[in-house]
Protein backbone atom coordinates (compact mmCIF):
# COMPACT_ATOMS: atom_id res chain seq x y z
CA UNK A 1 0.00 0.00 0.00
CA UNK A 2 2.92 2.53 0.82
CA UNK A 3 4.63 1.57 -2.37
CA UNK A 4 1.33 2.51 -4.33
CA UNK A 5 0.45 5.68 -2.17
CA UNK A 6 4.72 6.34 -3.16
CA UNK A 7 3.82 5.82 -7.08
CA UNK A 8 0.69 8.09 -6.43
CA UNK A 9 3.05 10.81 -5.36
CA UNK A 10 5.47 10.93 -8.09
CA UNK A 11 3.07 11.12 -10.44
CA UNK A 12 1.33 13.63 -8.62
CA UNK A 13 4.75 15.34 -8.52
CA UNK A 14 5.66 14.45 -12.01
CA UNK A 15 2.44 15.83 -13.91
CA UNK A 16 -0.18 13.54 -15.58
CA UNK A 17 1.84 12.81 -18.39
CA UNK A 18 3.95 10.26 -16.11
CA UNK A 19 1.46 7.77 -17.30
CA UNK A 20 0.34 8.53 -20.62
CA UNK A 21 1.03 6.67 -23.72
CA UNK A 22 2.42 9.32 -25.79
CA UNK A 23 5.83 7.92 -26.52
CA UNK A 24 7.65 4.77 -26.15
CA UNK A 25 9.91 5.89 -23.42
CA UNK A 26 6.43 6.66 -21.43
CA UNK A 27 5.45 3.28 -22.87
CA UNK A 28 8.62 1.48 -21.17
CA UNK A 29 7.91 3.78 -17.48
CA UNK A 30 4.40 2.44 -16.96
CA UNK A 31 5.48 -1.03 -17.11
CA UNK A 32 8.80 -0.37 -15.87
CA UNK A 33 6.50 1.24 -12.82
CA UNK A 34 4.36 -1.72 -12.38
CA UNK A 35 7.19 -4.08 -11.95
CA UNK A 36 8.51 -1.93 -9.33
CA UNK A 37 5.38 -1.33 -7.53
CA UNK A 38 4.64 -5.21 -7.23
CA UNK A 39 8.55 -6.10 -6.22
CA UNK A 40 7.97 -3.09 -3.34
CA UNK A 41 4.66 -4.93 -2.32
CA UNK A 42 6.37 -8.47 -2.19
CA UNK A 43 9.17 -6.97 0.05
CA UNK A 44 9.61 -8.92 3.80
CA UNK A 45 11.36 -6.11 5.00
CA UNK A 46 12.40 -2.30 4.77
CA UNK A 47 15.65 -2.39 3.36
CA UNK A 48 13.92 -4.67 -0.09
CA UNK A 49 11.10 -2.29 0.14
CA UNK A 50 13.48 0.48 -0.16
CA UNK A 51 14.90 -0.19 -3.87
CA UNK A 52 12.09 -0.65 -5.71
CA UNK A 53 10.58 2.54 -3.99
CA UNK A 54 13.77 4.41 -5.15
CA UNK A 55 13.66 2.84 -8.39
CA UNK A 56 10.49 4.76 -8.77
CA UNK A 57 12.30 8.10 -8.16
CA UNK A 58 14.79 7.10 -10.27
CA UNK A 59 12.41 6.82 -13.34
CA UNK A 60 10.22 9.78 -12.99
CA UNK A 61 13.63 11.88 -12.51
CA UNK A 62 14.74 10.16 -15.86
CA UNK A 63 11.18 10.86 -17.23
CA UNK A 64 11.24 14.60 -16.07
CA UNK A 65 14.72 15.21 -17.60
CA UNK A 66 14.33 13.36 -21.08
CA UNK A 67 10.93 15.41 -21.12
CA UNK A 68 12.78 18.69 -20.93
CA UNK A 69 15.31 17.48 -23.49
CA UNK A 70 12.70 16.76 -25.98
CA UNK A 71 11.49 20.01 -25.75
CA UNK A 72 15.01 21.73 -25.78
CA UNK A 73 16.40 19.34 -29.31
CA UNK A 74 14.71 17.91 -32.23
CA UNK A 75 17.13 15.41 -32.62
CA UNK A 76 16.73 14.52 -29.33
CA UNK A 77 12.69 14.64 -30.06
CA UNK A 78 13.82 12.45 -33.19
CA UNK A 79 15.57 9.77 -30.84
CA UNK A 80 12.83 9.24 -28.14
CA UNK A 81 9.63 9.25 -30.40
CA UNK A 82 8.28 7.83 -33.73
CA UNK A 83 7.03 10.15 -36.26
CA UNK A 84 2.80 9.73 -37.15
CA UNK A 85 2.41 8.10 -40.38
CA UNK A 86 -0.50 8.90 -43.19
CA UNK A 87 -2.08 5.96 -44.28
CA UNK A 88 -4.80 7.04 -45.89
CA UNK A 89 -5.03 10.47 -48.04
CA UNK A 90 -8.03 12.17 -49.74
CA UNK A 91 -9.95 8.72 -49.65
CA UNK A 92 -7.29 6.97 -51.18
CA UNK A 93 -5.53 3.95 -49.00
CA UNK A 94 -1.73 4.04 -49.32
CA UNK A 95 -0.91 0.44 -49.33
CA UNK A 96 2.65 0.97 -48.95
CA UNK A 97 2.35 2.58 -45.59
CA UNK A 98 0.12 -0.34 -44.56
CA UNK A 99 2.89 -2.48 -45.65
CA UNK A 100 5.44 -0.58 -43.70
CA UNK A 101 3.96 0.09 -40.30
CA UNK A 102 2.25 -3.63 -40.40
CA UNK A 103 -1.17 -2.38 -39.92
CA UNK A 104 -3.80 -4.65 -41.31
CA UNK A 105 -5.98 -3.21 -43.90
CA UNK A 106 -8.67 -4.65 -41.60
CA UNK A 107 -7.67 -2.60 -39.01
CA UNK A 108 -7.69 0.53 -40.96
CA UNK A 109 -11.23 -0.20 -42.14
CA UNK A 110 -12.50 -1.43 -38.52
CA UNK A 111 -11.33 2.67 -37.62
CA UNK A 112 -12.57 3.97 -40.21
CA UNK A 113 -16.19 2.50 -38.98
CA UNK A 114 -15.37 3.85 -35.36
CA UNK A 115 -15.02 7.36 -37.06
CA UNK A 116 -18.38 7.02 -38.72
CA UNK A 117 -17.18 7.26 -42.35
CA UNK A 118 -19.60 6.59 -44.49
CA UNK A 119 -17.91 7.38 -47.90
CA UNK A 120 -14.05 6.54 -48.65
CA UNK A 121 -13.99 10.00 -50.58
CA UNK A 122 -14.61 11.84 -47.78
CA UNK A 123 -11.84 10.58 -45.43
CA UNK A 124 -8.62 13.53 -45.96
CA UNK A 125 -6.29 11.71 -43.99
CA UNK A 126 -5.92 8.26 -41.47
CA UNK A 127 -2.68 8.68 -39.11
CA UNK A 128 -0.95 6.23 -37.36
CA UNK A 129 -0.09 8.06 -34.32
CA UNK A 130 2.87 8.34 -32.42
CA UNK A 131 0.92 6.23 -29.94
CA UNK A 132 0.08 3.53 -31.95
CA UNK A 133 -3.86 4.76 -32.17
CA UNK A 134 -5.16 6.08 -35.42
CA UNK A 135 -7.03 8.93 -35.83
CA UNK A 136 -9.52 9.53 -38.86
CA UNK A 137 -9.83 12.69 -40.37
CA UNK A 138 -12.75 13.13 -42.61
CA UNK A 139 -14.74 15.95 -43.65
CA UNK A 140 -15.08 18.58 -46.85
CA UNK A 141 -12.08 20.06 -45.99
CA UNK A 142 -8.46 19.39 -44.13
CA UNK A 143 -6.18 22.04 -42.52
CA UNK A 144 -2.84 20.92 -43.53
CA UNK A 145 -1.86 22.83 -39.63
CA UNK A 146 -2.72 19.06 -39.07
CA UNK A 147 -0.54 16.85 -40.66
CA UNK A 148 2.76 19.09 -39.19
CA UNK A 149 5.12 16.45 -38.62
CA UNK A 150 3.64 13.78 -40.12
CA UNK A 151 5.27 11.29 -42.57
CA UNK A 152 4.10 10.06 -46.03
CA UNK A 153 5.71 6.94 -47.13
Amino acid sequence: MLALSWAVALVRINGLRSLSKMTNFDFIMTIALGSLIANAAQAADWREWLQPVAGMAGLFLLQHLAGRLRNSSDRIEDMLQNNPVILMRDGKIIREALKTTRVPENDLVAKLREANVLDLSEVRAVVLETTGDISVLHGNKLEETLLKGVKTL
